[in-house]
Parts: C-alpha cells; sequence; structure tokens
C-alpha cells in the first residue's frame, strides 16, 4: 500500500479526533508491512502543559484563559513527533495541526523535506450550526457558550485560509466528507472516498 500522509480538518465538534482513530485502525489493519503513527496535536499539548518550566507555565495560562497558542507551539509538538517517528516507511494521521495559514506553510515544507507524496487532507464539513449543538450538548463545565462561538468564529477567519491552501494546491489530495451523519456514515464514506 502507498504510503498515506493525511491531515484532518474541520469544525470544533466536528468528530475528527474519533473520524482520525477509525483511520488508524483501518490503516493498521489493512496494511500490517507499514507502522501508522498518529500525532493528536491537543493531547500533546495537554502534555506538555503539566511539565514544569516556564514555557509550560505561560502556555498552561494562556490555555486557561482560552487564548490562541502562538504559532511555533504546534510547529515544535509536530516537528519533534516528525523527528522521532518518520522514517520514510509509515502512514501518518494527524488531526489539529496546520490550523492557521503560516503553519500550513511550514507543514508544506516539512512533506517536501520528507518526500511525503501526495497528502491527503480530510475536510469532515459540519455547519457552524450543527457544530454549535453538539458542543452545547457535551459542554464541558469550563466551557461556556461564549467560549464555543468563540472557537466557531475562529474556524471561519483563521481556519479558512488553510483549507484554501490545500484545496488550490494540486499537490495535496483535498477530500470533502459530510460529518452531519453517524459516525459509521462517516467512517464509510471517508474510506470510499480515500481508497480511490
Amino acid at each position: 500500500m502507498e504510503l498515506k500522509t493525511v491531515i484532518f480538518m474541520g469544525r470544533s465538534g466536528c468528530g475528527k479526533g474519533t473520524q482520525a482513530s477509525l483511520l488508524v485502525e483501518y490503516l493498521r489493519m489493512k496494511d500490517q508491512e507499514h507502522l501508522t503513527h498518529y500525532l493528536e496535536t491537543g493531547k500533546e499539548f495537554r502534555k506538555f502543559i503539566t511539565t514544569p518550566g516556564y514555557s509550560a507555565e505561560n502556555a498552561k495560562r494562556i490555555y486557561e484563559e482560552g487564548g490562541l497558542m502562538p504559532e511555533f507551539l504546534p510547529v515544535w509538538i509536530w516537528s519533534e513527533f516528525f523527528i522521532r517517528n518518520i522514517s520514510g516507511k509509515e502512514h501518518i494521521i494527524m488531526d489539529g495541526v496546520a490550523r492557521r495559514f503560516r503553519e500550513a506553510e511550514i507543514m508544506d515544507s516539512a512533506f517536501d523535506f520528507y518526500k511525503r507524496p501526495k497528502p491527503t487532507v480530510i475536510l469532515i464539513d459540519v455547519s457552524k450550526e450543527w457544530a454549535f449543538d453538539r458542543l452545547m450538548a457535551r459542554k464541558r463545565s469550563d466551557d461556556s457558550e461564549e467560549d464555543i462561538r468563540t472557537r466557531l468564529d475562529w474556524f471561519e477567519k483563521d481556519v479558512s485560509k488553510s483549507l484554501s491552501f490545500y484545496k488550490s494546491d494540486p499537490k495535496y489530495d483535498f477530500i470533502v466528507v459530510n460529518g452531519e451523519q453517524t459516525i459509521e456514515e462517516v467512517h464509510g464514506e471517508i474510506i470510499s472516498k480515500f481508497s480511490k
């Protein structure tokens, strides 16, 4: 099987993490000759802010205040992951990366460096209203209605620029999937489009 490099994109609450995990399982079952690595940036970041040190303390404060992290932090997280894990013989699935345009450009240079052929961007497409209702339904105690609206607005303002970058570059396979379906239906649509 050709090695896959996949970035999951979509609004908060669209199910990116769930679908990324299902794709990891699918690839591990389908291709046992190659490793499949999964980078969940949010998980790595939450791990980072529990470590001692000035950088982690600053990042934790921004996180707790609901602020936006400086771009160098996600770049550092996935860069370290790439350096540790890429040997040229594995599938790579990522969630929570390249959400800002400059980060997408930097990641593009990493794909060139590692000679990753035809990376795939999977956009799990859900409406803003659908995402809002879903996030409100599963709302965490530290998540206010205002926080949720801010995150969804940020998608329109910032993430859409990354999506335009990937969509317009023929080097990328850009797949749009209807996220307003059951988990199984979304996964089925991903596999059918992904396998073409």
